[in-house]
């Protein structure tokens, strides 16, 4: 059985950086180009930042989305920061979410994002602890993820960790990293618990079934 844990995360997306690449730029996946893109982009500028840090950046797409932003982005994945330094439109760091949790990213910002990248458990939990060191007063932090009553699937509705799949996408992908779960609740206790208040939730819908593919929420500091 595949390790469970932060760690095995990392070495998932390490080995996948060049065809995840590849996946967004191509458009490959349909929930991002339907809805959660411009989902995300949107959140954001209904905040009106003029500084932002995207936390877990990837290739860097979303930095280059919100030219009117001083943005930085930051991943730990070497290789993604690498090619998003190659298409440019930004300035982007190598650095983890236990880096950040030590005080590491040495910003102050007006918004930071953290779009579909959230997917572990006690490296999560720092990022939200270190809030404070890299949000201003009153900033806020924006998190999208899987809807969570649509990635439940057939398991329980409680939190723990999930098998993770590349299923749709190209056989390039391998090895699928494992991901935590957390309900609706729970990711509203996450930011409560750490002094960020919950003031907006969007549920995004599919044009074509009406359900909801994600849950962004905003917390402020």
């Amino acid at each position: 059985m595949a390790s469970h844990t932060d760690a095995a995360i990392l070495e998932s997306w390490s080995r996948n950086a060049t065809p995840w690449t590849s996946a967004v730029r191509s458009g490959e996946i349909e929930s991002r180009t339907l809805v959660t893109n411009a989902a995300i982009v949107e959140a954001v500028r209904a905040r009106a930042p003029r500084s932002g840090v995207d936390l877990g950046c990837g290739e860097g797409w979303l930095v280059r989305a919100l030219p009117e932003v001083e943005m930085v982005g930051v991943d730990a994945i070497d290789g993604l920061v690498q090619q998003a330094r190659a298409a440019g439109g930004g300035d982007f760091r190598v650095l983890s979410y236990e880096q950040i949790a030590a005080g590491e990213l040495a910003l102050s910002v007006d918004v930071a994002i953290a779009n579909f990248s959230l997917i572990g458990h006690e490296a999560v939990d720092g990022l939200f602890a270190a809030a404070a060191t890299y949000l201003r007063a009153g900033g806020t932090l924006i998190v999208q993820t899987v809807h969570p009553l649509m990635a439940c699937g057939d398991a329980p509705y409680v939190d723990g960790w999930r098998a993770g799949s590349w299923a749709g996408f190209s056989i390039e992908f391998q090895d699928a990293p494992p991901w935590y779960f957390r309900t609706i609740s729970s990711w509203i206790a996450l930011f409560e618990r750490h002094g960020l208040r919950v003031v907006e939730m969007r549920e995004p819908l599919h044009p074509r079934t009406g359900k909801p593919v994600s849950l962004i929420l905003a917390g402020v500091s």
